[in-house]
């Protein structure tokens, strides 16, 4: 199966599926060897942590610490669960790649795939 996915870092998807379902986000960590993602403030689970303390935190005074308790972060999805939003057209759209000759290097680009829109999505 290859790595690659059409999903990167700093995109804004919607999630099709689950307890999130329509809602959106921006992906701030891909994992494309996982081929998951995670998505900023959704599908969010508790963590139980305990308090740790940080080293080399200042100079001065004593050494900080990082309180405990319960924590919400956000867990990886699986790439087939998420829709990008296409930044032109404001809808979740399949995502199509074209080859583009740009100062004499061709270059991928990823497009909308939307009949009504056909927009690149990297500017």
């Amino acid at each position: 199966m290859p790595t690659t996915m059409r999903v990167r870092k700093g995109d804004l998807v919607q999630i099709l599926s689950g307890k999130d379902r329509g809602k959106q986000g921006r992906v701030i960590e891909a994992r494309p060897r996982e081929r998951r993602v995670v998505v900023e403030n959704l599908n969010l689970v508790k963590r139980h942590t305990r308090p740790k303390p940080v080293k080399d935190s200042s100079r001065m005074g004593g050494p900080s610490i990082i309180p405990g308790g319960v924590i919400d972060k956000p867990a990886a999805l699986p790439v087939g669960k998420v829709m990008l939003v296409c930044p032109v057209c404001n809808r979740p759209t399949r995502i199509g790649v074209t080859e583009k000759e740009i100062k004499g290097e061709r270059v991928r680009l990823r497009v909308c795939r939307r009949a009504d829109c056909g927009q690149e999505i990297d500017k």
